[in-house]
């Protein structure tokens, strides 16, 4: 059974949201050591899923945040084309060699990839929520907002018209360019 769905851990979350005077609570995670982060925000809260109560584990993060991850991935592949067989710093088996020659090479041509796709705006992005029903604790959500930061004001109001059933999405494509970021 999912312990999302069970009636002990959704009133101990209650419990948890209540002592906090919140419709949520942030979740701790283990690669959250940046302490200016303010571009992401994994939390949780209570709400109905198919008529059935749940607890949400949502990933929310502004859509600047998740268009520079979905550049980067699209540089590495192309990096990849480019250098067969290497493999980005958070990939790298203990056992894996590469000379300073050869990183910086590979760091040259990723940062050259990055500006041409920013550049050409290849990716867009728009607000979005997937439902992840799946997901090994209640219900998963990974949310994209058009926001310059996830700060508690946003994802309380978030949660609030998410739970009431009236979230609007902007359908607006856009596309960041890194430069954008040194204001």
């Amino acid at each position: 059974m999912n312990p999302g769905y069970d009636p002990e851990e959704i009133a101990q979350l209650k419990k948890e949201c209540k002592a906090e005077s919140s419709n949520f609570i942030f979740v701790d995670d283990e690669f959250e050591d940046e302490e200016e982060n303010n571009e992401h925000a994994h939390v949780q809260f209570v709400g109905v899923y198919k008529n059935a109560e749940v607890i949400y584990d949502a990933l929310i993060y502004t859509l600047r945040l998740h268009h520079s991850t979905l550049v980067y991935d699209a540089a590495l592949e192309r990096l990849k084309k480019e250098i067969p067989g290497y493999l980005s710093p958070d990939e790298r088996p203990e056992n894996y060699k590469i000379s300073d020659e050869q990183e910086d090479e590979a760091e040259l041509l990723l940062t050259e990839f990055i500006e041409e796709i920013e550049e050409n705006e290849e990716i867009t992005v728009r607000e979005h929520i997937e439902i992840d029903d799946q997901f090994e604790y209640g219900v998963g959500l990974e949310v994209g907002l058009n926001k310059t930061e996830i700060n508690e004001k946003v994802i309380s109001d978030f949660v609030a018209t998410y739970l009431a059933g009236r979230v609007q999405l902007d359908p607006t494509l856009y596309s960041f360019s890194g430069s954008e970021e040194e204001d």
